[in-house]
């Protein structure tokens, strides 16, 4: 074994597929001082027995162009590395059997053809003519990626570790790390024991976890959060078939099945709905090792496969396999800085797609480590999107029952997952169930997404159609644009900043100006050094020396970390009192009117105008009112304390009964908002989308001296805007759009929608979409036709840069 180095710029814990990858392109931005401990074997977790299938078809715009990434690095490294591969383009298919699937798969071909994939939609009889084995009764449709592949997963994996070593990495096998030691926010060297019983210490500037399934534990290790679990994964692999040659990989989704030809055998491996946790913690002793056989386990889906590929009936089994895999508690895979430490990196937790992601993973993290700042959106991988309460170890047990077979599971929209509920709950949760709330789950927080009629099953019937909802939320739109409605807010953060340099932090981290009366609230951006949106938050000045930040619910971690790494020497203290206050929302025309009913406080325009904050009475308690709004109408937030918040609700609600109070839930809300052309961060706005691009530029005030962003805002200005965020609505009232749906202009795809939701007061379904526009005035990019991509169908749409609900904002302030 090669010398153990005793400094290292930076240690790579494990040596699977993904710190290999890691390593790999470090070493390829010129990090030479790379080391990476392996604990037995390079690839001996899961990499080793990992099915190796190679796609680029993922459920998210991000994933799809990691994957697209893996996909194109593997097809070049064998040449790089002198490693074979055995990385073959043998094209894939993905069949439906339903057509709620078909359009499923249809709607993900479209927005691959976004990003450049080549992708085609095949007919059934097309299916049987690329795979003839395959029983095609049943078969709705399918889509062919002539690109995709298969390849070794182990020699793919050795190959990355090969290019690493080549530029200066040391890739060291049996060598576990025990310990790590910490200075505050940083890991400041890692202690290691070898397998011959050596024990040393290496100081570095970073730490990877790469751990695989035994990142949990290296994470409570290094001081961070990583919530994954293993399960256990089957496959089994025939004997050889007589007369079998090259086939495409086959997904049959509907029958929880793949299927994979290699060497004359056939593999056939399953991502069944109710599957089988194993362990959180991992045998030290786990090295290329299988799980018992579950025959019984594995029937259903074995009969459904002799069914629909014939030759299996015929085919002996030559391995049953069973290996654990890790899981995430949302089928995302956790890639980044932790938020917890500051020099800690994530990249585990893939779900069973290691291979495919493995190439784009280490990349994007590479990047992301060279520059300091995220290379492009990552927000759906993103480790800050895991709230800390999701590390516990029976919710991560519960979880991964659902989570391996949602990989196959229809991906409706709306789909909430089905198990670990009902960990964070609001103030008003009974109340609100009480009323037919139907609830949704988002970063452990339950929400009422929609209320149920008293006729109604309050739960979700899905489709990619209208859904079971529908016309319940056109219902509380309704109330919200003419009369009154109220929601809850609760979960959104709430963030303290205090302090005596609580302005100045602010003035720098933030692009606004928060030099403001106490009472003003100032709608902002968090901008990073090129001019992206790290936050988009309200601040509400409480006092001299004390903001109130909002965020989103799922970012809340992310905002609260990104203050933090920029504190620096400001002198203030942050405190997260999201669970501290619940917060209703009254919407609507007649918003003033029902807090007139319950409060003798004044809401006029004179003592109350839009954009401040007052403390009140309501009914027999306190509260706080912040006049804002993201459904585009008069209204208040208004922010009770824990202990009178169901007294503020049934307050509320009682006077509200005579005048028509509608309860409202978060669909309403994004069919508000999107109508209003509000951004949803996440979607519209992120950390790659420029402040001025996004249209956010009257939040931005560059006559401060200094702040987070401000040379990219002035650069911008400067040069001109390269692309603009348009509002479009479908003409036809009758297609869906969700968000990742290709938009074309004049003909040719530019780009794809960032978010979409159905618009019941303009009647039809509006998407935001960033267009290209270099050298172009607005009138230009409204001159042309447009058209969105739903399901391969082009939908003529137009287009507006202004709200194309009361643009001149109007209603927020009478």
């Amino acid at each position: 074994m090669s010398t153990i180095p005793t400094h290292a710029r930076v240690v790579i814990i494990g040596g699977g597929v993904i710190g290999c990858s890691v390593a790999y392109h470090l070493t390829k931005l010129g990090w030479t001082d790379v080391v990476l401990l392996e604990r037995k074997q390079l690839t001996s977790g899961t990499t080793w027995h990992a099915a190796g299938l190679i796609a680029q078809l993922r459920a998210t715009a991000n994933m799809t162009k990691l994957a697209k990434y893996s996909q194109e690095l593997y097809g070049n490294l064998e040449a790089e590395t002198g490693v074979a591969t055995g990385f073959k383009r043998v094209g894939s298919i993905t069949a439906a059997l339903t057509e709620e699937r078909r359009e499923e798969i249809y709607r993900q071909a479209a927005m691959a053809r976004a990003f450049g994939v080549s992708v085609e939609e095949i007919s059934p009889s097309e299916v049987k003519a690329r795979y003839e084995h395959l029983n095609i009764e049943g078969v709705t449709g399918a889509v062919y990626l002539e690109k995709d592949g298969q390849g070794d997963p182990a020699n793919i994996a050795l190959a990355l570790a090969k290019g690493a070593r080549q530029r200066g990495a040391k890739v060291l096998e049996r060598v576990k790390v025990t310990k790590a030691v910490r200075s505050d926010r940083k890991i400041t060297g890692v202690e290691y024991e070898t397998a011959s019983g050596e024990q040393g210490s290496i100081t570095c500037d970073h730490v990877v976890n790469c751990a695989g399934m035994w990142g949990h534990q290296v994470g409570e290790m290094l001081g961070v959060n990583v919530p994954l679990h293993s399960c256990e994964h089957f496959y089994i692999v025939t004997e050889a078939i007589k007369g079998l040659s090259q086939l495409p990989v086959l997904r049959v989704p509907d029958e929880c099945a793949y299927y994979k030809e290699d060497a004359g055998k056939m593999l056939l491996g399953a991502f069944e709905p109710d599957a089988k946790p194993w362990r959180l913690e991992i045998p030290d002793n786990f090295e290329f090792d299988q799980l018992p056989e579950d025959f019984d386990h594995f029937e259903p889906i074995l009969e459904r496969a002799v069914n629909r590929m014939p030759m299996l009936a015929e085919a002996g089994i030559h391995t049953f396999f069973n290996g654990p895999e890790s899981f995430t508690p949302d089928d995302a895979y956790h890639l980044g800085q932790a938020p917890e430490m500051d020099n800690v990196w994530v990249a585990a937790g893939f779900n069973s797609i290691g291979i495919q992601s493995a190439g784009g993973a280490g990349m994007a993290l590479a990047q992301w480590m060279e520059d300091g700042a995220k290379p492009f959106d990552l927000g759906d991988v993103d480790i800050s999107r895991m709230q800390p309460f999701q590390g516990n170890r029976h919710y991560l047990f519960e979880r991964s029952k659902e989570t391996l077979g949602l990989l196959y599971a229809d991906h409706f929209p709306y789909r909430q997952k089905a198990t670990a509920r009902g960990v964070r709950r609001t103030p008003f949760h009974q109340h609100l169930l009480d009323h037919g709330a139907v609830m949704g789950e988002l970063a452990g927080w339950e929400r009422a997404n929609w209320f149920a009629n008293s006729e109604q099953k309050p739960e979700y019937a899905y489709s990619w159609k209208r859904q079971n909802f529908f016309g319940n939320v056109a219902s509380e739109v309704a109330a919200i644009r003419t009369n009154v409605g109220m929601y809850d807010m609760s979960s959104f953060g709430k963030i303290r900043v205090e302090g005596r340099d609580a302005t100045a932090f602010l003035n720098h981290v933030g692009g606004g100006q928060y030099d403001v009366p106490v009472g003003k609230i100032v709608y902002t951006q968090f901008l990073n050094q090129r001019g992206g949106i790290e936050a988009d938050v309200t601040v509400t000045r409480l006092s001299e020396a004390a903001y109130l930040v909002v965020t989103p619910a799922a970012t809340r971690l992310a905002d609260e970390t990104w203050m933090r790494r920029h504190q620096v020497d400001f002198n203030v203290v942050l405190t997260d009192v999201t669970a501290g206050e619940g917060v209703l929302a009254v919407m609507g025309p007649n918003a003033r009117k029902l807090l007139q009913a319950v409060s003798p406080n004044d809401f006029s325009n004179d003592a109350n105008p839009f954009g401040t904050a007052q403390e009140i009475e309501l009914g027999m308690g306190r509260a706080r009112v912040h006049r804002v709004t993201y459904v585009g109408e008069l209204g208040w937030e208004i922010y009770l304390s824990a202990d009178m918040a169901a007294h503020g609700f049934e307050t509320l609600y009682a006077a509200g009964q005579d005048m028509g109070l509608k309860l409202c839930g978060m669909h309403m809300m994004d069919s508000a908002r999107i109508e209003k052309g509000f951004r949803h961060f996440g979607h519209d706005i992120t950390c790659e989308d420029h402040v001025l691009e996004a249209g956010l530029g009257f939040a931005v005030k560059t006559d401060k001296p200094d702040f987070i962003g401000r040379d990219a805002v002035l650069r911008k200005k400067e040069t001109g805007l390269e692309k603009r965020l348009v509002q479009f609505r479908l003409t036809d009232p009758e297609p869906l759009l969700y968000h990742n749906e290709p938009v074309l202009r004049d003909g040719q795809i530019v780009g794809y929608l960032s978010s979409g939701a159905y618009g019941h007061h303009l009647k039809g379904a509006i998407g935001m979409g960033y267009v290209p526009c270099k050298g172009e005035t607005a009138a230009q990019v409204l001159a042309s036709s447009y058209e969105i991509d739903v399901a391969g169908a082009r939908v003529r749409a137009e287009a507006s840069l202004k709200p194309m609900y009361d643009p001149a904002s109007e209603r927020v302030k009478v």
